[in-house]
């Protein structure tokens, strides 16, 4: 590992992905699907860390990530935000523990086998990323609902209700600004600063001067008045159209958050993407021909 990962932290989140307590033998290692959160508890208990829960973003970014990348580590594919995010050890990574002291060959072997090894997990994880196309230009989001969601309202939703639109702005649960055209919007009169959070889906249609900010929920964060004022805020200075959108990838999860939803706000729901709801009704209010149920 890089100088940087030769560190207390690395090591002893090393040791709790191993399940290798202070008197254990390496032949005891093992690789069992474990969250952050665990592992903290791990290094406490079984190494008298002091570990807080506010340190699992340094975990994750200093010590997880790097070993991903060299192939000891692998996630289980969930999004990094569900509470289903698990880490192991690989199972080549993991005999050459076990073997250390008894068969040295297993660990030249892994060394031997070092580059393959991180192609062969390199490309399990890009299998499951999801492919997307934003303004023409391909890009891919990392696995789990919230971003099936985002990549149903750009492929779904603004086809439908912002015809022509150009993406400004989204964001991935791996990557926080996968896209994000900060020229346009700064030209609309955006003043974005570090604290500011910028909304999942910003689009833009510029026959209306429109612009779509779109929360993508599936667990959390609609819009209600609170997020209203935050982005409102935020765009004080912008002049074109706003609409604000929540959008869900069914009813049931609509009907969690249905009490929360800020009046003149849109709701979108993937698996009806055809209609919209509008928390507005006397703007709207009319008969309808051919009404459908």
């Amino acid at each position: 590992m890089p100088p940087q990962q030769q560190n207390k932290m690395c090591c002893l989140t090393l040791l709790a992905l191993l399940n290798l307590k202070n008197d254990s033998d390496v032949s005891e290692a093992s690789n069992e699907w474990i969250r952050i959160h665990d592992l903290i508890q791990f290094m406490n208990d079984e190494y008298d860390a002091a570990y807080k829960e506010n340190t699992r973003e340094s975990i994750r970014k200093n010590a997880l990530h790097h070993f991903r990348t060299a192939a000891l580590v692998e996630d289980n594919g969930k999004a990094t935000n569900s509470p289903e995010y698990r880490y192991r050890i690989t199972p080549e990574f993991l005999n050459a523990v076990k073997y250390l002291n008894t068969r040295p060959s297993v660990l030249e072997a892994f060394i031997a086998n070092h580059e393959n090894l991180i192609s062969v997990y390199s490309s399990k994880k890009e299998v499951r990323r999801m492919p997307v196309k934003i303004n023409n230009q391909d890009f891919t989001f990392s696995p789990g609902e919230h971003n099936q969601l985002q990549k149903a309202i750009i492929e779904e939703f603004a086809p439908r209700f912002a015809p022509g639109c150009e993406c400004l702005y989204v964001g991935d649960s791996d990557t926080r600004d996968l896209h994000k055209d900060i020229d346009k919007l700064n030209q609309l009169g955006f003043t974005i600063t570090l604290h500011d959070k910028m909304p999942d889906v910003v689009l833009y249609r510029e026959d209306k001067d429109w612009i779509y900010f779109i929360e993508s929920v599936t667990s959390v964060g609609p819009m209600n008045p609170k997020r209203i004022k935050e982005i409102s805020d935020m765009t004080e200075n912008v002049q074109s159209g706003k609409i604000f959108i929540t959008a869900f990838l069914d009813k049931g999860t609509f009907k969690r958050f249905c009490e929360d939803l800020a009046w003149e706000t849109e709701v979108w729901i993937a698996d009806n993407p055809d209609h919209l709801i509008h928390l507005n009704g006397d703007k709207f209010m009319g008969p309808h021909t051919n009404n459908k149920i």
